[in-house]
């Protein structure tokens, strides 16, 4: 659903350079990531309709105490695309210190929604089973992700236990875990929105912004209208929830900017921290090299501001 980040690209360079010595800033830090940071891949954290969904841990190595952790979901109108697709936008907050959790899910060719955000609430829970077994930080999770993505970090941060999308999660493997089961689920300190959908039923058919992928996802289900704002993060605008940011280009023609509006006012008038990070110009992730800078320059600052700093090496 959206174009690759191409400054990451960097990470190619450092496999072609001849020595230290002659490496840029951004490639030694990049080496600095390969030699300090463990990846344990395809770890299956739910099995649901026979499928195995799976998710990569990236963790340092070095660190002294429990690591804040991003949770990352990648995009692709939940009709496409793979963990794998978007890996290398773990970079920056690897460079900052975090340990992440690569997720992927259910897409609609293997089950319709609302599978895909049932398996999301289902990897919050198994980080809150295995934080102790991978020293995750609970208290400093980011969840984060890119248009489907980014609907999808914001449900999982925003909907609540008595929605009723996490009945997939009641059963574990953990045999140390004695406690009730919606009990697994931590809290999310932080959501990093790029250019998330935030209202769904506007893009069913017949509705204003109407989108094939949001129609694909849905199918045939007879009870779409409904489902769809039940999945929709506007719905569950409150207080009390996680500081969001969100960034998102004026000129997104894949996921409409106004969604972006809609949920910034909706957060302000229930007195929840946010910031909207507007790209002028710019259109589904499409943003050049500065206007990344931009952005994550914002989204350091927002979760310093909140006290989630990288952990002591």
């Amino acid at each position: 659903m959206r174009p690759p980040r191409k400054w990451l690209m960097f990470t190619v360079l450092v496999m072609t350079s001849l020595a230290w010595g002659q490496l840029t800033d951004g490639e030694r830090s990049a080496v600095t990531i390969l030699e300090n940071y463990e990846v344990i891949p395809n770890i299956t954290y739910l099995v649901a309709n026979n499928h195995e969904n799976k998710l990569d841990i990236y963790r340092p190595n070095t660190a002294k105490s429990p690591t804040p952790v991003v949770m990352f979901i990648h995009g692709g109108g939940w009709v496409e695309d793979n963990k794998e697709e978007d890996v290398l936008d773990l970079l920056p907050y690897l460079q900052m210190g975090f340990a992440a959790v690569n997720v992927e899910y259910r897409l609609a060719k293997v089950s319709l929604a609302p599978a895909a955000v049932e398996d999301c609430l289902c990897a919050l829970h198994w980080v809150g089973l295995n934080a102790k077994k991978y020293n995750f930080d609970l208290s400093k999770i980011i969840v984060t992700g890119g248009s489907a993505g980014g609907h999808l970090a914001l449900t999982t941060a925003m909907i609540p236990p008595s929605a009723g999308f996490e009945n997939e999660c009641a059963y574990h493997e953990d045999e140390n875990w004695d406690g009730p089961w919606t009990n697994a689920r931590p809290n999310v300190a932080a959501v990093v929105n790029w250019f998330g959908i935030t209202d769904v039923a506007d893009m069913l058919e017949g509705a204003p912004n109407t989108r094939s992928y949001a129609v694909a996802w849905f199918g045939s289900l007879p009870n779409r209208e409904d489902l769809a704002r039940r999945l929709s993060p506007l719905t569950y605008v409150r207080s009390g929830l996680p500081p969001i940011i969100t960034i998102h280009g004026d000129a997104d023609h894949v996921v409409p900017y106004v969604q972006a509006l809609r949920l910034q006012d909706a957060l302000n008038k229930a007195g929840v921290k946010n910031q909207l990070v507007t790209i002028h110009g710019a259109g589904h992730g499409d943003f050049n090299l500065d206007q990344e800078m931009k952005a994550f320059e914002a989204i350091k600052a927002f979760l310093a501001g909140l006290g989630i700093t990288p952990v002591a090496k």
